[in-house]
C-alpha cells in the first residue's frame, strides 16, 4: 500500500507556526511531505520563531527549491493526496487565482487544481479586502478549499499550541488524514450544565 504523500507550501505570510506544525504532525503520523518554501517564508521563520529555515526543512521528507521547474512537483503527473499552502499569503492567493505560476509553489498549486487533487489554502490575513475575497472566491469556484487560520475554542485550548493544532487538525481533516491534534466536537459539548 502506497504511503500518504502531501505537498506543503510555506509562503511569506505571518503565521508560519501553522506550516511548521503541519510538517511536525505529518512526520508524527507517517505522512510523507514534499516541501516548497519561498524566500519570504524562510525569512518569516527567522522573524516569528526561534528556529532556523534549516531546522524546518529537516522536518520534510523531500525539499524542492522554489525556483526549480524541473522538480517533479511541476508536473500534473506527480501523484499526491493533496497540497496545502500554510500560511498562504495574499500574493500567493492572487498568483494561483490568476494562473500566474512563476515559482514552483504556484505551479504545484496550479497542477493540483487542473488534476482535480485537493488544494487547501490557509490564509491568515485580516481584515480582507474585496480583492482578497474575489480571489478566494475564484479559487473556491475552481475547487480549492479556503481554510482560514481561524481556530475554534470548543476544545478549550490553553496554549498557543492548542490553537495552532486546531487549525492544523482542520487541514488534516480536509485531506481525510486521521489525527488526534484536538478533541472533536461532541454532542455533550452543546449540553449546558444545570446548577
Amino acid at each position: 500500500m502506497a504511503k500518504t504523500r502531501i505537498i506543503v507550501g510555506l509562503s511569506g505570510a505571518s503565521g508560519i507556526l501553522y506550516g511548521i506544525r503541519l510538517l511536525e504532525a505529518a512526520r508524527e503520523l507517517g505522512v510523507e511531505t514534499d516541501l516548497i518554501m519561498t524566500e519570504t517564508a524562510a525569512r518569516m521563520i527567522e522573524i516569528e520563531t526561534s528556529l532556523t529555515p534549516e531546522k524546518v526543512t529537516a522536518l520534510a521528507t523531500r525539499i524542492h527549491e522554489s525556483g526549480d521547474f524541473t522538480s517533479p512537483l511541476a508536473s500534473g503527473g506527480y501523484v499526491h493526496q493533496g497540497m496545502v499552502v500554510i500560511p498562504c499569503s495574499m500574493k500567493t492567493i492572487a498568483g494561483i487565482a490568476c494562473g500566474f505560476a512563476d515559482n514552483l509553489l504556484l505551479r504545484a498549486a496550479d497542477c493540483a487544481l487542473k488534476e482535480h487533487r485537493p488544494l487547501v489554502l490557509v490564509p491568515r490575513e485580516t481584515p480582507l479586502s474585496v480583492i482578497h475575497l474575489r480571489n478566494m472566491l475564484t479559487l473556491a469556484d475552481a475547487g480549492a478549499v479556503i481554510l482560514p487560520a481561524s481556530p475554534g475554542f470548543y476544545h478549550r485550548p490553553e496554549t498557543i499550541r492548542g490553537l495552532v493544532d486546531h487549525v492544523v487538525g482542520k487541514v488534516l481533516d480536509t485531506l481525510s488524514i486521521e489525527h488526534h491534534l484536538y478533541r472533536k466536537w461532541r454532542q455533550e459539548d452543546t449540553e449546558r450544565k444545570k446548577y
